[in-house]
């Protein structure tokens, strides 16, 4: 075995251990929030649907990739370290509310949306290198505008969910543009880090 192949197994067993840890802090900590009573953190903020779709949407990249890579027959080595990075936005988002950040630290929303978005893109960035996009550049902007697209969708998920019947009502134009700023210059880095790496090696 090659020694690049040696790295990469390890890699990937690291990978995999940090994503079934981020999960499973991640569902933990929303059951807390969905089915204790009296959290004031927690009110208004639809934690039942977000006990449902998280978990949904942080195995959604793994699962796909599995369904479209795997060779007939055999079995796929998945890229575990891009899927952690996916995961972990949702895990500090539940944190941030399971410690009350979000009311307690008034700067939190900006820095999350930027680290997560960062975070995010990184994962999917890595991910999109192995398809050995070329030039370079391309892979920088293809990562910032899935950033950007996502950072609207997300926006769009809020308002959906809890914004358009809660109290954040009122601040809610001004807080919808700036996170989505936020959430596209996190793309934007992660998308210059990726770019600055190259192509996956698949051989």
């Amino acid at each position: 075995m090659r020694t690049t192949e040696v790295v990469d197994a390890g890699r990937g067993r690291a990978g995999l251990v940090a994503a079934a840890l981020i999960l499973m802090l991640t569902v933990a900590q929303l059951v807390v929030l969905t089915y204790v009573p009296d959290l004031p953190q927690a009110e208004g903020k639809a934690f039942g649907a977000r006990l449902l779709w998280y978990p949904i949407l942080m195995l959604a990249t793994p699962a796909m990739w599995w369904l479209v890579r795997r060779p007939p027959g055999g079995a796929v080595q998945l890229p575990w370290p891009g899927f952690a990075l996916i995961m972990s936005p949702f895990l500090i988002d539940v944190t941030g509310n399971t410690l009350d950040f979000y009311r307690s630290i008034e700067w939190w929303d900006d820095l999350n949306h930027f680290t997560n978005w960062f975070l995010l893109c990184l994962g999917i960035g890595l991910l999109m290198r192995h398809a050995r996009m070329s030039p370079r550049w391309a892979l920088t902007v293809t990562v910032t505008g899935a950033g950007a697209t996502l950072a609207i969708l997300w926006e769009l998920g809020e308002w959906y969910t809890f914004i358009r019947h809660g109290t954040e009502l009122g601040t809610a134009y001004e807080d919808t543009l700036g996170d989505e700023t936020l959430g596209s210059l996190g793309g934007l880095v992660a998308g210059l880090v990726v770019g600055s790496l190259g192509s996956h090696d698949n051989r």
